[in-house]
């Protein structure tokens, strides 16, 4: 898995311009993690709760949420912070998210061996 995350300030709005912090994700899988994900059926899976800077009081929390299907198509996910401080910390997050998903893909690829114990 090789992730990229990078960070730019975008300026959104018609009349009222104001600066968001975009940080954008990229992750290119292997083909092995890509049959394991489909194998054990594992796209579905909850990876971050997000809210960005620019979401209403009113929208659903889970139109936010970072799913592991969300990655595996071939597209950046752009998420908009207000400060850069906000950026880098959910940098931070995505990056300890992204080290649980290598763990657990490698963990469902195969069935664990006879364990023996003698107390």
């Amino acid at each position: 898995m090789r992730v990229s995350i990078s960070h730019e300030a975008v300026r959104r709005g018609l009349v009222l311009k104001k600066t968001y912090y975009e940080v954008r994700l990229d992750v290119h899988f292997s083909h092995e993690e890509i049959q394991v994900i489909r194998q054990r059926n594992l796209a579905k899976t909850k990876l971050l709760d997000r809210r960005p800077a620019t979401a209403r009081v009113d929208d659903r929390d889970e139109k936010f949420e970072l799913r592991l299907q969300d990655l595996m198509r071939a597209q950046s996910d752009a998420f908009l912070c207000a400060t850069p401080s906000a950026a880098k910390i959910y940098e931070e997050e995505l990056l300890e998210a992204l080290a649980q998903v290598k763990l657990w893909i490698g963990d469902n690829a195969e069935v664990a061996a006879r364990t023996v114990v003698e107390f």
